[in-house]
Formats: C-alpha cells, structure tokens, sequence
C-alpha cells in the first residue's frame, strides 16, 4: 500500500468543550479560565471553548456565557465552540469574532445509528436525511461550489451493534448524491465516532474505499473516541491514508453520556498524538513540553489523573542533555516519573541499581 503521509495535520484540541462536558458542573470559572489559557500556550491553532447547550442536557456548559465574556484571547487561535441549533449559533455569534462559528463549511451529518440519533440530537434518522435538502438548497443559494459530510457513528452502535462496510458506503453515496445532484462537489467526509467503535482495519478499508469511489475527496476528518484503546492505532492508519484532519483532548479527557459508556468514552490525549506525529515527522504546530504543562494544569483542574503516557512519561529523549542518567536510582512512582519535567529532586532518597566503578547492576553482581 502506498503511503499517503501528510506533512502537516490540523488537531482541534476539544479540551474546554469534550472533555469538561462531562466533568463535575462544580469546577469553578476561574479554572476553566486558567485550563483555557494554559491551551493558549500549547501552539494549538483551533480551540474550542464548550458548548452553547442547554444546561439541562450539559450542567457543565452553564457558565459558556462567562467565559466566552472573561477569557483573553490569544493571537494567531481560533476560538470556536459546539452549537447545536440556531438558538445556539446565535448566543455563540454574539461574541463574534471572538468566537467564530461562522468558519463552519456547508454540510451534512447523518448518523448510522437511528437510537443515537434519538438520544443524543432529539432526531431520528429519518429527520436528519430528510433535513439534507434545506442545507444543500442553503448551500446552493450561496453559491457554494464544495461541501462537506459526516458520517456519525459509522463503524457501530452500543445500542444496534456493528454496521459493516456496505452499509457505510450505502449511506455515504446516498448523501455524496445528493451534493451532486445541486452541482456540488463534496471535498471533505468527517467521521463522528461518540461510541468508539473504530478498529483500525476498519478505519483502513472505509479511507480506502472512500478514495477510490471518491478522489474528489481532499480532506478526512477523524473523531474518534478512544472507548475501546484502539483509536491511536486508528489514527495511525488515517495518517497513512493522508488524513489532516482529527480531534483529540489534553489527558484523553472527554466522554459521552448518551452513549452508556460516560467518561470511558474519551479521546485519544492531545499530548500523545502529537507525540507520535512528530515521531512521525508530521508537523502539528504544538508545542509538546507546553502540553504536557497543560496536561499537569488538565489534572488539577478536575481533580483526578487523566490518561494520557507521555504527560507522565515525558516524550523519547532525543537531545543528550534530555537522556536520563546512568546513575539514576529507582523510579516507581507517577511523582517520581516526573523527573523529565520536575528534576531530580523528586526522586532523591531511592535506592540506586547502579554504583559507579562497580559491575553491581540491577541488585546482581554480573
């Protein structure tokens, strides 16, 4: 197979609206604030601040007006947020260009999934299809020459279970279709995994097929929930298949609750995918000692670990000066792991496997 590899990729950091949705409603502003701000620092060239949502539904995006009102942007980010509904665009609109949700491309979105659709956007399947002409007309009366799709929930359901290849390529003709039929051209399929049913083979099969029925199609955007730990080997294989576009959150923060599976369906950790892409020689833009700071500032925030490895392990240590000591003593615990960013001090006091001028290693005469 032939290797696609993209040079640079875009990674929406969805911290402030992901991840903090299913957090406790009782954190207060004043750390979101500081979080958003800590963001601001990563290199991060889009940034969601939340969600314009009800309340009811989403407790912790009550507050949404305040910060969108107190934080300070920083130059050189886009500041965006979720809306669900014209209601919604119009609160999140106000504080424009603050927030942008203007910058939205003409699309559609149909979930795979009738039961998720239900529970999550108050609509059936049916709705939405059938709510593809108004945006195509929409889009068409604007003069719009490219689109977007969205295929929600496209690899399986909690509640329907698996959905296979034929079934997604069904539904992604339907709407490529329909573009076609008012004469434009879709460039870009996003996919909205919220039940984290990717596997990677399935990822590779459904890009491959899409580029081989659809080479009008430039962009493949990936929102995948990491709910069953195979979503960065499903990432890789996006990446192989030149996919630029993907969302993650700082610490693998974020989760669903229409989904049955709450915080167990978070995201990949910012953090470590950006790893991997600069391992990759993929450029991100980000700044990784900054996020992995951000990640520290992710966890205090919350009150609890988060998941992301290379926030705790720190990245390879590639520069000599960044190499760990031969005389290291032990390190066993998360604090002490810490010495990448922290120093030394926090594992003064260990036992050392090694003395200098002796051949005593690892506790064994050799």
């Amino acid at each position: 197979m032939t290797s696609l590899l993209p040079k640079r990729v875009t990674i929406t950091d969805d911290t402030m609206r992901e991840g903090l949705q299913i957090e406790s409603p009782d954190i207060p502003v004043s750390e979101k604030l500081r979080l958003l701000d800590a963001l601001g620092e990563t290199g991060a060239k889009v940034i969601s601040i939340g969600s314009f949502a009800h309340p009811k539904w989403t407790p912790s995006m009550a507050c949404i007006d305040e910060i969108a009102q107190r934080f300070v942007p920083k130059p050189g980010i886009r500041y965006t947020a979720a809306v669900f509904n014209k209601k919604g665009f119009d609160r999140a609109d106000a504080y424009y260009p603050k927030i942008d949700v203007r910058g939205r491309r003409f699309g559609t979105h149909v979930e795979l999934c009738d039961s998720f659709a239900r529970r999550n956007y108050n609509r059936t399947q049916a709705q939405q299809i059938a709510g593809m002409d108004a945006s195509i007309a929409g889009a068409k009366a604007a003069g719009a020459e490219t689109a977007s799709v969205a295929l929600g929930n496209p690899f399986g359901s909690n509640f329907e279970g698996p959905f296979s290849l034929d079934r997604r390529m069904g539904l992604l003709a339907m709407m490529m279709d329909r573009w076609h039929a008012a004469g434009i051209r879709v460039t870009k399929v996003s996919f909205l995994d919220a039940m984290g049913w990717n596997m990677p083979h399935e990822v590779r099969e459904t890009l491959t097929a899409i580029r081989d029925r659809y080479p009008e199609v430039e962009t493949f955007h990936m929102h995948l929930h990491n709910t069953r730990g195979a979503t960065m080997a499903s990432f890789y294989e996006a990446l192989m298949l030149g996919a630029t576009e993907f969302d993650t959150s700082i610490g693998g923060m974020g989760g669903c609750p229409y989904c049955g599976n709450g915080r167990a369906a978070g995201h990949v950790p910012t953090e470590d995918f950006v790893h991997l892409c600069h391992e990759m020689g993929i450029d991100t833009g980000y700044d990784l000692d900054k996020l992995i700071e951000a990640a520290a500032i992710a966890e205090e925030v919350v009150g609890h670990p988060l998941w992301g490895h290379v926030s705790k392990s720190g990245p390879r240590p590639h520069r000599d000066e960044a190499l760990y000591p031969l005389d290291m003593p032990f390190v066993e615990t998360l604090e002490e792991a810490a010495h990448f960013r922290k120093g030394p001090d926090v594992y003064e006091g260990q036992i050392s496997p090694w003395q200098q001028g002796s051949a005593l290693i690892g506790g064994a005469q050799a």
